[in-house]
């Protein structure tokens, strides 16, 4: 049987005990059902998994045990930032969840010319509170002990400036002929997703002019939701999980 891994937002410590969060305590007592003396896979997000044992299940308390820390290694060597337009419905969870298990470092939402969706005030805050728990669960299905972070929507602008220091950044759209096997093996990628109908011939000529390189994934065009998991297999296999060490001289 699996082990259930829960992510937990508080310090853990090797050897304590530890009431679990309320969220984190619904779903191992209501959910799982989970009894004494069971085991789980807790983390916190500092790259660590921590095994823990049940010592008690109550109707609104989960009590656990603490083992010692373990090493994870799900993560990528390459650090992926992905700026992805919103999107309605749940096509942005879609984006969200996949690129995650993708080995994505960073979430920017951004509000592009084509983009359908508004958000402002507690309605942004909302969707980011949600967009971060789908992160969260994603992380737990797929082995990570590091959350990727969801930012503050940003505009193209805003954007151009958050990514200025990273090294290869890149405009996916169909209308070029340059792949990303032509491109240099970097250390970090910031990846630019459009909204259906694509990013304007304004914004990636100001994309281009921010040093983004223009990029296709092949001849067919793809959904906003399928762009960015597409883009982020093939820069694992050049350059992250699956890369070949470089060569040293």
């Amino acid at each position: 049987m699996r082990i259930p891994r829960i992510h937990t937002p508080v310090e853990l410590a090797t050897g304590g005990s530890l009431d679990l969060d309320e969220k984190a305590a619904q779903h191992v007592g209501r959910v799982l059902r989970m009894q004494p003396g069971q085991a789980l896979l807790l983390f916190n997000g500092d790259g660590l998994d921590y095994p823990a044992t049940i010592a008690e299940v109550g109707k609104r308390r989960v009590t656990v045990s603490l083992g010692r820390p373990q090493p994870n290694r799900c993560e990528s060597p390459l650090r992926l930032t992905l700026g992805q337009t919103l999107s309605k419905g749940d096509r942005m969870d879609y984006a969200i969840q996949k690129s995650v298990e993708m080995g994505v470092t960073t979430i920017v939402p951004l509000a592009t010319d084509r983009c359908d969706v508004r958000l402002k005030g507690d309605r942004e805050e909302k969707r980011l509170r949600h967009w971060q728990a789908v992160a969260i669960s994603a992380a737990e299905q797929c082995g990570r002990a590091r959350v990727p972070e969801i930012l503050p929507v940003m505009s193209l602008d805003q954007w151009f400036q958050h990514t200025r220091e990273v090294a290869v950044r890149l405009v996916l759209h169909h209308r070029t002929s340059q792949a990303l096997t032509e491109l240099p093996r970097p250390a970090e990628v910031a990846l630019l997703i459009g909204p259906e109908g694509g990013l304007t011939e304004e914004e990636i000529a100001a994309a281009e002019r921010a040093g983004f390189l223009p990029t296709t994934l092949g001849a067919r065009v793809m959904r906003t939701e399928t762009a960015p998991v597409a883009a982020m297999a093939v820069c694992q296999w050049l350059w992250g999980d699956f890369a070949q060490p470089p060569e040293k001289n």
